[in-house]
């Protein structure tokens, strides 16, 4: 399916959208991109960014879109080494928690936790990263029932591969071929929102005959990216494929999984891959993600954008084109 789509922020460079509803009105959490001048390599090095902004908006495809500024940056922060990666945020009892992955002083990704009244910060960091976390990409899901899970994990340089059962590796292993592909993970937070209630679960990720998605099989099997929402009373999970370029979810029926592939929410865009958050806003659904193509393709330059994003009458999310031409 071919949709308008509409740049967010014309002027900078934004990527990685998490993206919710407060008090009635859009906010996004996206990463923030600079020219750092680092060659490119699998490790991701390239994508060094060093800051946070949150903007909000009234109206998704129209309207104007408000620069609440930078809310956190490394100097902030008490551990950090570098590359401030794809954030969340999330609601409780009055406060914003900002979950964020960063390299420590010894290059090690940890997941650390920011703190503020508002929903457009500025947010305070803790003075040490969540307890047992590793590797990138928080999502935070509200269960609506006083329960928050995390969901996390990042392929190649997100470092998941350099961990089994929630304890490091004395040297990385990626599955290859037939072998289960490495899920990402799933955690209840804290009541107190600030650590993990529990041991990180493996989030598995069934095919069509309820067999766990194998390594070989790039084109469904999870890189990197988490994201969850509901429709219809199931669980949706969604994700990057990573080196093949695709967005694509599985379905389940509680936030532990397991989940069953479904399909592919976007095909590939310019640049090398997408991060994305699905979000229901004044009744309709919108996937916001991001590509290269005002930066003509550098990779680490991205910039955000959104779309309308539909299902079909059994609940399935309609494909959408990642290439506007």
């Amino acid at each position: 399916m071919k949709t308008e789509k509409r740049y967010l922020v014309p002027g900078d460079y934004m990527a990685d959208p998490a993206v919710h509803v407060f008090d009635g009105k859009l906010y996004i959490y996206p990463s923030h991109d600079w020219e750092s001048g680092i060659a490119e390599n699998d490790n991701g090095d390239h994508f060094n960014m060093k800051d946070y902004h949150v903007y909000s908006m009234d109206d998704v495809m129209n309207g104007e879109i408000t620069d609440h500024g930078v809310v956190l940056s490394t100097e902030d922060i008490p551990w950090a080494g570098r590359q401030l990666w794809d954030c969340d945020v999330a609601f409780k009892d009055g406060k914003y928690y900002m979950y964020f992955p960063l390299k420590d002083q010894n290059d090690i990704f940890r997941i650390g936790v920011a703190v503020s009244d508002k929903p457009y910060g500025p947010f305070i960091p803790e003075a040490n990263p969540m307890k047992g976390s590793y590797s990138i990409d928080p999502a935070v899901w509200n269960d609506g029932d006083g329960n928050y899970y995390m969901y996390f994990g990042g392929l190649w340089g997100g470092q998941l591969q350099r961990y089994r059962n929630n304890k490091a590796l004395e040297s990385a292993i990626l599955p290859e071929g037939e072998e289960e592909a490495l899920p990402s993970r799933v955690v209840r937070l804290s009541d107190d929102m600030m650590e993990f209630a529990e041991e990180p679960r493996p989030l598995v990720i069934l095919d069509e005959n309820g067999k766990p998605l194998t390594a070989g099989d790039t084109e469904r099997r999870f890189f990197e990216a988490s994201w969850v929402h509901k429709y219809n009373g199931k669980y949706y999970f969604s994700y990057s494929t990573g080196d093949t370029h695709l967005l694509c979810y599985a379905i389940g029926d509680n936030p532990y999984g397991p989940f069953t592939y479904q399909g592919v929410i976007l095909t590939p865009v310019v640049g090398w891959t997408t991060h994305h958050a699905i979000v229901e806003f004044k009744g309709k659904w919108y996937l916001f993600h991001h590509d290269c193509v005002p930066s003509e393709g550098k990779t680490w330059l991205r910039s955000l954008k959104v779309c309308e994003l539909q299902y079909d009458a059994d609940g399935k999310i309609i494909t959408i084109e990642g290439l506007d031409e």
